[in-house]
C-alpha cells in the first residue's frame, strides 16, 4: 500500500521508495523519508497529505504519496 491509499492518524514503517528520479529520491531522503523510518498521514488533501515524520510535518503531493510505500 502507497501513502495515498493508506488511512489517516495510523504510524506505518517504510518498506520502499518506489522511484527512477533520483532527485525526487534525495528530495524524500532529505525529509527523513526512507526505508524503515516510521511515518503517519495525518490529514489528506484533494492534492495530496500532510504527514509526519521524526519531529516534522510536511506537505507532500500525491505524486510523491504514491511513491512512498508502507
Amino acid at each position: 500500500m502507497n501513502l495515498k491509499e493508506a488511512p489517516e492518524g495510523q504510524e506505518f514503517i517504510i518498506k520502499n521508495i518506489e522511484t527512477d528520479d533520483e532527485e525526487l529520491n534525495a528530495f524524500l531522503f532529505s525529509l527523513g523519508c526512507y526505508s524503515g523510518e516510521k511515518i503517519t498521514v495525518v490529514r489528506r488533501m484533494k492534492s495530496g497529505c500532510i504527514v509526519a515524520i521524526k519531529d516534522g510535518r510536511y506537505n507532500i503531493d500525491n505524486q510523491l504519496a504514491e511513491a512512498v510505500i508502507v
